[in-house]
Order: structure tokens, then sequence, then C-alpha cells
């Protein structure tokens, strides 16, 4: 009995042993291959032995990743080359982490689960590098040829009157977003265009805000000889004028008024047309006095006055002020503040 015993535990013994040298030659021979459900960057390489995997991921990984990336948006595109982005695939890197992935566990549970036909499943890193600095080149380059900023409706005068310039929208690109986006796209082969999503700015002012900001606004027209008045943006009346003669001319442009007084005294310019009364001050209400009335200074000296010589309105007779007749000067004096825009065109 005992000898039968021992012949039965070393036919046992040498079962095991057999099995165990099969499992562990069939292990080894499988030291280089990539276990069914592994991808890299996307492209399956389950099944395939290393050789293998590193054709197919130079065929389908490398190869098109060398493709140049394109950022497209309202009609226009941005490439950036696979030279420019430096960008690096390391095929071989890549299949050693895959076979790496796929010989986890024991000798026992691999084998178990080829002979199953069981799987690892697992997206692996592609090994692709590339320059950030080139990544931010195109990101701002992208930004600097689409991002406008809203443009506000505006006001826009001229000697015929006031205009509206129109607002517009504007528009910005995430920079964040888009080096993400044109991030992820260096190292997916399948997609290589980034259409980045667009954030719309609205304009802030409305045309009752600009209505509201201007109650009054004057424009004067020298060659037509016109001063309108407009009320919150509203033409409210136009006003016969003389403006400044040959030489001493109106100025051009853009101004608010300065001061305001009611029958100013006359601070005479030191100027060769003014004669013996260079450099004096005429008190107000006087008959020597020109400026009658009201006074609505614009600038450097030139401002809008009264006038008793009414034959004088429609002409170029002043020294560089504008006329009104003494009824109407008044009337636009009470209906204006310092600060109120005058534009002399």
């Amino acid at each position: 009995m005992r000898h039968r015993y021992f012949i039965g535990l070393a036919i046992v013994l040498v079962a095991l042993l057999g099995g165990t040298t099969a499992v562990y030659a069939y292990d080894s021979s499988r030291d280089d291959a990539v276990a069914e459900g592994v991808t890299v960057g996307g492209v399956d390489v389950g099944g395939m032995r290393a050789a293998e995997a590193g054709a197919v991921l130079e065929r389908d990984m490398a190869r098109p990743l060398r493709r140049p990336i394109r950022v497209k948006m309202k009609g226009r595109t941005f490439r950036l080359s696979a030279r420019r982005a430096r960008l690096r695939t390391d095929v071989d890197a890549a299949v050693a982490e895959a076979v790496k992935r796929s010989r986890g566990g024991n000798l026992v549970s691999r084998t178990a689960r080829d002979l199953t036909g069981g799987d690892v499943t697992a997206d692996l890193d592609p090994r692709v590098t590339y320059s950030r600095r080139a990544v931010a080149r195109l990101v701002r380059q992208v930004k600097g040829a689409m991002d406008r900023p809203a443009v506000e409706p505006a006001v826009s005068p001229s000697a015929s009157g006031l205009g509206f310039t129109k607002g517009r929208r504007g528009r910005e690109i995430s920079g964040r977003k888009l080096r993400e986006e044109v991030a992820g796209a260096l190292v997916r082969p399948s997609d290589r265009t980034v259409r980045p999503r667009v954030k719309v700015t609205r304009t802030k002012t409305t045309r009752a805000d600009l209505r509201r900001r201007y109650p009054a606004y004057i424009t004067i027209d020298r060659s037509g000889f016109k001063l309108r008045l407009y009320r919150n943006l509203k033409l409210a009346d136009s006003y016969k004028i003389a403006v400044g003669q040959v030489g001493l001319e109106t100025p051009a442009g853009l101004y608010s008024i300065q001061d305001m007084g009611v029958d100013p005294a006359w601070h005479v310019p030191k100027r060769k047309w003014a004669g013996d009364l260079a450099g004096k001050t005429i008190p107000g209400g006087r008959a020597d006095n020109p400026l009658k009335a009201r006074w609505m200074g614009i600038y450097d000296g030139a401002g809008i006055h009264g006038t008793d010589e009414t034959s004088s309105l429609g002409t170029n007779a002043s020294h560089g002020c504008v006329r009104m007749s003494i009824p109407e000067v008044k009337e636009l004096y009470d209906r204006v503040s310092v600060g109120a825009p005058v534009y002399i065109g």
C-alpha cells in the first residue's frame, strides 16, 4: 500500500511540475505581447506583438500627428505645424508601456486572462511632447486677429448737425480654453481641427443713455452761419449767427462751454486789431463793450455772445467769437449750462 501511495504522489507531482512548466513556457512566449483592450492615444494595439504594435502606432498615430493643427474661426484658418510645435512622438516608449501594462498581475492570472479571452482596459499616454511656447504663440495670434472690443454707440457731430455712430458687439476667445483645445488636438491623431467658442460682449450704452448724457448739445456751421441747439440729442432750435473773419476764424473742433456770464466784462486781447483798447477791461453793459447781454466761453478767448450789430449776422465779421442777436442769445443761455458740448465745423 505504501508503495502504491508514493507512486500516486509521484505521478501528481510530475503532472503539477509539467503543468507549471507549460504555464511558464506559455507566459514567457508572450513577453512582448500586448493584451486585448489596450489602446495608445485611442489607437487599438490589443492582441499585437510589440513590433506589430509599433508599426501600427507609427502608421495610425505618429504619422497623423505630423499633420498641422488648424484653428478655424469666422472663415479664417490659423495653422500650427508639427515642426513649429516641436512635436515628438516616442513610439518605442509607448509600445514598451503597453507591454508593461499587459504584463501586470502574476503568471497564473496573465495566463488565465489570455486563455479565457479576458482583456486589460487601458488607453495609454501616446508619449507626445510639444512646445508650450509654440501653443501660446498660436493662441496670441488667434486672439490678436479675432478678438475685438465692443464699440459703444456714440454721438457723431458735424457742421450739419448731430448723427449717431452705431455700436458694435465685441467678441472674445478664452485664451486658457483655446490653449487646452490646441494641446488636446496636438496629441489626438483623429482630429487636427479646433473650432474655438466665442464669447460675445454686448455694448453697455443705449440711445436713451446718450440722450440723458447730453441734455444740451450745440453745433455750429461756420459756412452756413447756423447754430443748432439739440436737447437730449433732438433738434430744438437753430439760430443765425456771425463767425470769425478771414485771419481771425472761429476755431474748428469739439469744445464745451467753459464759463458763462450775464453782461460780461470784455477783457480785450493784446492783439494788433484791438488798437488802443488792447489789454484793457471794458465793464459789461457799456456801449463800447461788444459782448452784449450774455457770454458762453468756449476756447482761448472765443465764445458765444450777443451783438447789437444784427446786420453782421450771416457773415464772417467777428474776431473769432460767435455772434447772435440779443433776444436769441438770452434764450440760448437759459437752455444750456457749463460743460455742454460745442462742435464747430
